[in-house]
C-alpha cells in the first residue's frame, strides 16, 4: 500500500462514491478499473475535505466519478482515446496516477446531480470552462463547483469542468498500484 494515498469513505467524508471507472458507464463502455475504492493522495485529501465543507454551506454534496487512477487504467483510457486535450498520455503521466486529481460534480440535498451541462467524459468543447453553449442554469453550477474548489486549493482543467487537481500536480510521482 503507497502511504501517500489515502482512502477516501463515506463514513469519514460526506461524499458520494460513484467510480465510473469500476463499471461500464463510462466512455470505453467497459470496466477498466478493477477497484470499487476510491484512493486520493493525503495532501489532495486536505483539500478535498475542505470542498466537502465549503459544499456543504451551499447545502451541495460532491460526487466523486474519478481520483487515484492506477497507470493501468490510464494506458487502457489512452487506447479507447489517445486524445491529448482530455486523457493525458501515460508516459507522460496524469495527475490521477499521481493521486492528485479528483473528477467530481455536485448534488443537492436530494443526492440529485446539478445539471452541469454535460454529463461526465463528455470529450467536447462543451465541457470546456467558460463554453457559453450550455444553459444559463448549467453555467452558474459549473461556477458554483469552480467556485467551491479553487477556494478549497484546487486548480481546474480548462477542458473539462468535472477535472480538479493540485495545482503542483507534476511535482507528485507517479504511483503505479496501490
Amino acid at each position: 500500500m503507497n502511504q501517500n494515498l489515502v482512502k477516501v469513505n463515506k463514513k469519514k467524508l460526506e461524499v458520494l462514491i460513484d467510480l465510473r471507472y469500476s463499471t461500464s458507464k463510462n466512455f470505453t463502455k467497459e470496466k477498466v478499473f478493477l477497484s470499487n475504492e476510491c484512493y486520493i493522495h493525503k495532501v489532495a485529501y486536505e483539500h478535498l475535505d475542505l470542498a466537502v465543507q465549503i459544499a456543504k454551506k451551499q447545502n451541495l454534496k460532491i460526487k466523486i466519478f474519478d481520483a487515484y487512477r492506477p497507470v493501468y487504467v490510464q494506458k487502457k483510457l489512452w487506447e479507447c482515446l489517445p486524445d491529448p486535450n482530455f486523457i493525458a498520455p501515460p508516459d507522460k503521466g496524469s495527475p490521477h496516477s499521481r493521486g492528485v486529481a479528483i473528477d467530481i460534480t455536485l448534488v443537492n440535498s436530494d443526492n440529485i446531480e446539478l445539471d452541469m451541462g454535460t454529463g461526465f467524459d463528455e470529450f467536447s468543447r462543451l465541457s470546456y470552462h467558460g463554453c457559453l453553449d450550455i444553459t444559463k442554469e448549467a453555467y452558474k453550477n459549473r461556477l458554483m463547483l469552480l467556485g467551491i474548489m479553487t477556494d478549497a486549493g484546487w486548480d481546474f482543467f480548462r477542458n473539462e469542468w468535472w477535472h480538479y487537481q493540485l495545482y503542483n500536480s507534476k511535482n507528485f510521482p507517479i504511483v503505479n498500484d496501490i
